[in-house]
């Protein structure tokens, strides 16, 4: 279990800009887990699913294995601490992502009528 890789920077649709902090893969559970910092100065707080596509695009994975746990804004300073997990397989998610989190993202598939 080891840190991967060197910080990412990537901007948001909103403009908001995202560095990833903290980028650890966990071979037990079939994970990478981010931790990001969101500065969003002058602006709300991203939405998740803003969020879970750049991961999945930055990334190059289907945004059906990207998950936003929790998104903290530090109050009056323009700034969130985002977790994010991105699953080895779809399969993974179901079995170890509480549903109401894959509820919170959208479902599986976010653009997928019926879901």
């Amino acid at each position: 279990m080891s840190v991967q890789g060197q910080a990412k920077r990537f901007e948001l649709e909103d403009g908001s800009l995202a560095e990833v902090v903290r980028d650890f893969y966990n071979p037990l559970i079939g994970r990478r887990e981010l931790t990001l910092r969101v500065s969003h100065v002058l602006k709300p707080t991203p939405m998740r699913i803003s969020i879970r596509m750049k991961v999945a695009e930055v990334y190059g994975v289907d945004v059906s294995r990207v998950y936003v746990k929790s998104i903290r804004t530090e109050y009056g300073i323009g700034s969130s601490i985002v977790r994010v997990n991105i699953y080895d397989s779809v399969d993974r998610v179901k079995e170890f992502e509480p549903e109401y989190i894959i509820e919170r993202n959208g479902g599986i598939n976010p653009f997928e009528e019926g879901e």
